[in-house]
């Protein structure tokens, strides 16, 4: 059996490069990579089917052909051209997928791919093409929904024109709704995401969430073979230099969300700020890919990440804290393990302050390493820490979250040792790829009889002209 997974936002690699460095990279491609080597190990087949980049300003994307370097027999990295060989951005891939999935039947020719799996709102419309063009069956799996997006940026009648022109929601509205109708499955993370998110009143008509037969939730994991909390897999370079900048005895409250206004690090750093008796109990520890002081030098954020960098460092300085703060540039999965693990000896809490989290493969990352975790309560962390094995907050509430981090400390002896065996049961990549595997073969010992609905846009910007007017 061969099985594709459609990820049109072409950026994988053997190094996981830029893993942070923009908002279309992260944990989404972290889930692809996994589960992907997750099937190979099954002995499965499997192609990530990509965006092949040719630009110098994002080196390490313009082989056609590439693996993760591990299950190479079995796993590929497919890169087909679309939309010219520079980075985009995936609000203006939209237009060039129809070539993307054109590029797919080319690439395949007669000897066409078993199953895909779709992967967020781009990868569903191509799935959505692929099986109208060629027949083949698809799982999609959100990850998160433009309608949780919608919301959470106050989308309203006033700016809704503005907002469409920059993250082409219409679009990825209809390319959702159309990918839930045309998926044998659509997966989620959780029970929780399954319920909240599929319910949104922009999906109805699409899908139901109350019906089992359209949904499987299969949780994602963690690499166990990195993510641990045996000292031996350390980076031993990486390692000291934590050593000589964060004592092993001073517990940190551990933040390595990526500068995003969604991830919300700037209400944890308040949360931190403004309670004297969490400040003076445990430093603040932030990972900041590429630069090893972006307090001094911020030159290698991009523009986004500064933004969201300028306030906190405002607030810090002004708070006479900065001596509190303490920053990481880990460039690697292992070097993240090897902080983590570092923190951890320290009776460190990691700290998830998300304004919403579809699932959290962090927090069960670093609890995998000896972690104690408190987590936002909004998504996913509520879902796997709901038997006490880790503290939930409202982000929104500065107070709140510092009583977490302050419980979180407290009890942090117990919740390390909860943490980690919560995820060994419950949350690793081979549980992911042998649900997957089940799901798959199951749908095609019995296709489920899905409408395929490729047709036109036309009315994608006047339903969501029409939801917007009525909800605000």
């Amino acid at each position: 059996m061969k099985i594709a997974f459609l990820n049109p936002q072409g950026n994988f690699d053997r190094d996981d490069s830029y893993l942070t460095e923009h908002p279309d990279f992260g944990g989404q491609l972290v889930y692809v990579k996994e589960v992907a080597l997750a099937l190979g190990r099954l002995g499965v087949e499997v192609d990530v089917i990509t965006r092949r980049i040719d630009d110098p300003d994002w080196p390490g994307f313009a082989a056609p052909l590439d693996d993760f370097g591990e299950q190479a027999d079995r796993v590929r990295i497919v890169r087909l051209d679309f939309g010219g060989p520079q980075f985009l951005p995936k609000e203006t891939l939209w237009p060039h997928l129809p070539v993307f999935v054109d590029a797919i039947r080319g690439f395949y020719g007669e000897r066409m791919i078993d199953y895909a799996t779709a992967h967020y709102a781009d990868g569903g419309w191509a799935g959505v093409l692929l099986k109208q063009g060629a027949g083949v069956p698809f799982t999609f799996t959100g990850h998160s929904l433009g309608a949780q997006k919608i919301d959470k940026l106050g989308v309203d009648a006033g700016n809704l024109d503005a907002m469409d022109a920059r993250y082409r929601f219409s679009r990825r509205i209809e390319a959702e709704r159309r990918a839930m109708r045309g998926a044998d499955t659509v997966i989620t993370s959780t029970d929780a995401e399954r319920r909240e998110q599929y319910a949104h009143p922009l999906y109805h008509g699409a899908i139901d969430p109350a019906d089992d037969a359209r949904f499987d939730v299969i949780p994602p994991g963690v690499n166990e073979r990195i993510f641990h909390a045996d000292a031996d897999g350390d980076d031993p370079g990486f390692a000291a230099t934590l050593a000589a900048s964060a004592p092993a005895d001073a517990p940190c409250v551990v933040v390595s969300s990526r500068l995003d206004p969604k991830k919300n690090v700037g209400g944890l750093v308040e949360a931190w700020v403004a309670e004297p008796a969490l400040h003076r109990r445990a430093r603040l520890a932030l990972f900041v890919r590429g630069a090893a002081d972006p307090f001094a030098d911020d030159a290698a954020l991009g523009a986004g990440e500064r933004a969201e960098l300028a306030p906190i460092r405002d607030r810090v300085l002004a708070a006479g804290l900065r001596d509190r703060v303490l920053f990481v540039d880990a460039r690697s999965q292992r070097q993240l393990a090897t902080a983590y693990r570092h923190f951890a000896r320290a009776g460190s809490v990691f700290a998830l302050p998300s304004l919403f989290e579809p699932f959290g493969l962090a927090p069960i990352e670093a609890a995998a390493c000896g972690l104690a975790v408190a987590a936002t309560g909004n998504g996913g962390p509520s879902e796997i820490f709901a038997d006490g094995s880790g503290v939930l907050f409202d982000p929104a509430d500065p107070a709140d979250i510092a009583r977490g981090l302050i419980e979180a400390l407290d009890r942090q002896v117990e919740l390390a040792p909860a943490g980690r065996e919560r995820v060994r049961a419950r949350y690793t990549w081979r549980r992911t790829a042998e649900r997957y595997l089940g799901r798959i073969e199951a749908n095609l010992a019995t296709p489920p009889h899905r409408t395929v609905d490729a047709g036109s846009e036309l009315d994608a910007l006047e339903r969501l002209t029409a939801w917007v007017a009525r909800a605000r």
